[in-house]
């Protein structure tokens, strides 16, 4: 079995594992004043500095939490009564929060309407908060959040990015995007899950969500997650290494994009293929032959990949994202996503290929069998 999800989650690497176990046969309260909560507390801030190094900010800009769908949600409960925008691909945790909010629309290659955009923003109440995320976690598409920020500061608004998919995969600097609020997650770079940080401008007001501590400088109640943390920076510092491999990586999605449109010829629709993408992301349409269909036949032909978000509860339903992207049905119904990683090889893809080259000729020799 080779794994090919990185974008649902990502193994943990040899470093990252043995400081989390280390961490683990520690014990203190990181609030404690004795030895044992000292030792904790250290613990906390070597990790807390190490992800701020990884967005180009102070330490004391970091706030942990425990996932990044809790960052998300922190943004919006955290600032009552502001007006929120967002775009209309954003992660679910994003969607959900904001059921009333405007949502920026995007263009046909799946990257936000830029033109459409500024008319919403420019007439959009003062002090709005927009919400728009660095890299699609369904398509790999980089969205212009430096560009948006740059409108929304024209206007008076303030900028959230949600860079849960970016890290390790482009380079993040807090204030070259412009953004007050950015989002990460753990195990996007091969850290713990259960793991995530908000970054917050210095001069951001945000009310707690969670209270009756003064734990993560009075913004996030709650004993922290020590050996969590521990691992999340240890996560933080070998992505910044991550980005070297990132032209070697590029090379292996393209031979496989390839491959696959060798082998399906217009059978096979690649999502996003004229926009800028994150090196290690391919979704990819069959239509005619529905995404759980293609997921399972790909599990058993021993290949993980998934079909969009992995945050559905396991359900495959069909993309929010490729919807709006004006993808029809039976493309948006029939979409792969196949994600690589620091443990993807040659030879992976190779496997990988093989795999959707037997799916192919089986439900294209009997495609109706296989659709359902």
């Amino acid at each position: 079995m080779i794994y090919m999800d990185y974008n649902a989650t990502t193994p943990m690497k040899p470093a990252v594992r043995a400081a989390v176990l280390e961490a683990m046969e520690r014990y203190g309260n990181p609030s404690s004043v004795h030895r044992y909560g000292r030792i904790a507390r250290r613990y906390v801030e070597e990790a807390r500095a190490a992800v701020a190094a990884l967005a180009g900010v102070k330490p004391a800009q970091v706030i942990f939490t425990s996932s990044g769908t809790e960052a998300n949600n922190m943004i919006f409960a955290g600032l009552p009564g502001t007006h929120f925008i967002t775009s209309a691909i954003e992660h679910d945790s994003v969607l959900a929060s904001t059921p009333n909010a405007q949502r920026l629309p995007v263009t046909t290659d799946g990257v936000i309407d830029l033109s459409a955009a500024e008319q919403i923003l420019k007439v959009a109440p003062t002090q709005s908060l927009i919400s728009v995320m660095l890299v699609n976690n369904e398509t790999g598409i980089i969205q212009p959040v430096t560009e948006l920020a740059k409108l929304a500061k024209a206007y008076g608004h303030k900028m959230h990015t949600d860079a849960v998919q970016a890290a390790g995969k482009l380079p993040i600097d807090f204030a070259d995007l412009g953004v007050d609020f950015l989002t990460l997650s753990a195990h996007k770079i091969a850290g713990p899950q259960g793991m995530g940080a908000l970054i917050v401008s210095e001069k951001a007001v945000l009310q707690p969500m969670l209270r009756g501590g003064g734990q993560e400088m009075n913004r996030r109640a709650g004993t922290e997650n020590v050996a969590g943390i521990v691992g999340f920076g240890v996560a933080a510092q070998l992505a910044v290494d991550d980005l070297r491999d990132v032209p070697q990586q590029s090379l292996l999605r393209d031979e496989l994009q390839k491959s696959l449109q060798d082998i399906a010829g217009s059978d096979a629709i690649v999502i996003g293929v004229k926009a800028p993408r994150v090196a290690n992301t391919l979704c990819i349409a069959m239509p005619g032959i529905s995404s759980e269909t293609q997921v399972m036949a790909m599990d058993l032909g021993g290949v993980a990949v998934s079909a969009g978000s992995a945050c559905s509860s396991g359900k495959v339903k069909v993309s929010h994202v490729l919807r709006a992207m004006g993808c029809d049905d039976d493309v948006a119904g029939a979409a792969m996503r196949i994600s690589l990683g620091w443990k993807t090889k040659i030879s992976d893809i190779n496997l990988c290929i093989d795999a959707w080259r037997s799916l192919y000729q089986r439900t294209h020799k009997n495609p109706q069998s296989a659709a359902a």
